[in-house]
């Protein structure tokens, strides 16, 4: 069972990780591998959590950077 959802988390993070969305993956994916391998041995488990939640971060900085520049755009 614990084979499946690791790689079932493989393949997410394989299929949904492009070129375009690779921002904030790459670290994620790092620091996450490590830790899923020192916590419990799931490198892979752990590389693919890291890689979601790196992009999620990464989206989220950009669309608060987006907010701020339509705030200071705007006419006073």
């Amino acid at each position: 069972m614990k084979r499946f959802f690791a790689w079932t988390a493989v393949l997410v993070a394989v299929t949904a990780a492009g070129p375009a969305n690779a921002k904030g993956c790459i670290k994620g994916a790092i620091v996450g591998g490590v830790a899923g391998h020192y916590a419990a041995h799931h490198g892979w488990l752990g590389a693919a959590a890291g890689c979601y939640l790196g992009r999620r971060q990464a989206r989220e900085r950009a669309r608060q950077e987006q907010q701020q520049r339509q705030i200071q755009q705007q006419p006073r």
